[in-house]
């Protein structure tokens, strides 16, 4: 038998920030020729800032000197200043050009990179999925891509580069207190910012949590609105959104006022070693050992390196928040998938559609046992029935069929072939369903019945349509098939959306068909139509049928009544019926509702 990975959610670890950055860089590899050139320009950028105050420098010093002479040469000293200043303007607008497509291309990847991996994760998870905090921590974790890359491109290996320059020049040209105090502040200035940081960091995981638990706790609420309103607990959602909310304004708060205390320590940091390194300046001046235009230039590079360093806790606080907010994404990219396709997995080879379940039991849990031992044959063209009551396990047969769960014990071939063998791409193309719950894409009527085939034609949708006897009331509606049909289907009643579902299983017009009470909320009127259209369906079909009301499946090649996960009956309509067991029970039981 074949055996897939079982589910597996990546429990909560410590962050690897490192490692996530390497994560990185396979979105950035396509595009490394733009990012060679993006960093070449952000080189040449910060020469030419650099080269401003040694220009400045000389223009100060020339024009301090007595000499008449002297006077023509600022005026090429200020031409080379400009011209500095308008590349430094060039090459830093030619880098965000440049890596504007590497930062946009790398978020699209990883967003479909994501969307990609939940699709392929199995039914489980999504039925556990909290859907208002998955979409929260997807959105903060695509745009957290973008955002390490901008500040990383246009504020940390920026200032980086232009603070090597600054110290090389203070070496070679002056004295070496200068290096010490700018290297000093600078380091101090770094250890403390990332010390607070990294105390703050847990109000700011607080306050994503809340976050996304209050944007869960609204969309939930919103999608059941009419449950909602059923049971009046308009209040009780209110109440229970902002207590969620209560605890994330308090994180959000103590936030704040942290961020104040960690601004005023930067700010006291920067303001000793300034004062310090102009202290030495002045007195080099003073001593004839430095020019004015010395004074002037080592001013300007403070100002040049301790202007974006002030932004630089800023940005390093924004880079930790995107690093934590890319964690919860890639944590959910670790998710491992509970059905996996075999490493030697073939397409299902169709031929006469022929299913069987042989010694089938599933369990969620050891302790609920909810199919045991069901061996059933569905030989290609006929149509077999499941009935029983709610919660024996009818749906569930569906669903393994679908592979949306693994067998725990048994199997289910499909013209003798294992389906746990096969790609599950293929095995689904095989099988269409009309599901008791239909939910429908918030979306036009044409778009929710092409959704089986995209590439079907008008015509064959209006035929799919028509069997299923939608089309007339359709056509009724003012935008026809144009018509948008609400969040979830909720524009339309719970009959049409059933009946929207019948046409798309017919669109699609697979080998196997499975109704799974295909007709449960159809008044009797229109479960006649439809019962009839069915049956012109599933005749050239290898059909299962999952039923609650026993009048659709008196026509069934064969009829099984599953009680407690276990088939306790097995034959046609009037073999069960004579027999007065179970299936009598519920047959006469029907018959007393209905009239």
């Amino acid at each position: 038998m074949v055996r897939t990975h079982a589910y597996t959610e990546r429990p909560h670890r410590d962050r690897d920030d490192w490692n996530n950055l390497k994560k990185l860089s396979p979105f950035l590899w396509d595009y490394r020729g733009r990012v060679l050139l993006a960093l070449l320009c952000l080189v040449f950028a910060k020469l030419a800032n650099v080269g401003v105050p040694l220009v400045l420098k000389e223009i100060v010093d020339a024009l301090d000197r007595p000499e008449t002479q002297a006077l023509a040469l600022p005026v090429m000293l200020l031409l080379v200043y400009g011209v500095l200043k308008l590349f430094a303007s060039l090459f830093n607008e030619l880098r965000d050009a440049l890596f504007a497509r590497v930062r946009y291309r790398a978020m699209r990847h990883v967003g479909n990179r994501v969307l990609q991996h939940l699709y392929n994760l199995s039914l489980r998870y999504h039925l556990e999925r909290k859907t208002g905090a998955l979409t929260r921590d997807l959105e903060r974790g695509a745009q957290s891509v973008s955002s390490i890359l901008n500040y990383l491109t246009f504020n940390i290996i920026p200032v980086s580069v232009e603070f090597i320059l600054v110290i090389g020049i203070l070496f070679i040209g002056y004295d070496w207190q200068f290096v010490v105090i700018t290297f000093l502040t600078v380091v101090v200035y770094i250890i403390f910012t990332l010390m607070v940081t990294e105390w703050r960091m847990s109000y700011r995981l607080k306050m994503n949590e809340m976050d996304s638990q209050a944007s869960m706790q609204a969309v939930d609420g919103l999608i059941n609105y009419e449950t909602v309103k059923y049971f009046g607990n308009e209040r009780f959602e209110l109440d229970r959104y902002d207590r969620t909310l209560g605890i994330w304004e308090d994180a959000a708060v103590k936030s704040q006022t942290s961020m104040s205390a960690l601004n005023f320590g930067q700010g006291s940091i920067i303001a000793i070693g300034v004062t310090l390194i102009m202290v030495f300046a002045a007195n080099g001046v003073v001593q004839g050992r430095m020019s004015l235009g010395d004074l002037v230039l080592v001013n300007t590079f403070l100002i040049q390196i301790f202007l974006p360093l002030g932004f630089l806790g800023i940005v390093y606080r924004q880079v930790k928040y995107s690093l934590a907010d890319m964690d919860r994404m890639l944590n959910l990219l670790e998710t491992g998938p509970e059905i996996v396709d075999a490493d030697n997995a073939k397409d299902l080879l169709l031929k006469e559609g022929t299913v069987r379940f042989e010694n089938v039991s599933f369990f969620y849990q050891e302790e609920r046992q909810i199919l045991k031992n069901i061996n059933l044959h569905i030989p290609a063209g006929q149509k077999i029935a499941v009935v029983g009551a709610s919660g024996a396990g009818k749906s569930t047969l569906s669903r393994l069929l679908f592979r949306f769960y693994e067998t725990s014990e048994g199997q289910i071939t499909i013209d003798n072939q294992n389906i746990a063998a096969v790609t599950q791409r293929s095995l689904r193309e095989a099988i269409g369903i009309v599901p008791q719950d239909t939910v429908l894409f918030n979306d036009s009527i044409r778009f929710n019945i092409s959704y089986a085939r995209s590439d079907a034609t008008e015509a064959g949708i209006i035929k799919a349509a028509r069997k299923a006897h939608i089309h007339h009331f359709i056509e009724s509606l003012p935008d026809g098939y144009d018509t948008i049909v609400g969040e979830r289907g909720l524009k339309l009643s719970g009959g049409e959306k059933q009946r929207i579902a019948i046409a798309r299983a017919i669109l699609k017009n697979p080998r196997i068909l499975v109704f799974d009470e295909a007709t449960s909320s159809l008044d009797s009127h229109s479960e006649r139509e439809i019962q009839k259209a069915l049956q012109e369906v599933a005749e050239e079909h290898t059909t299962l049928v999952i039923a609650h009301r026993l009048s659709t499946i008196i026509d069934a090649d064969e009829i099984l009544v599953i009680e407690h996960g276990e088939i306790a009956e097995r034959g046609s309509h009037q073999h069960l019926y004579e027999r007065k067991g179970i299936y009598r029970t519920m047959w006469d039981l029907q018959l007393q509702e209905e009239y």
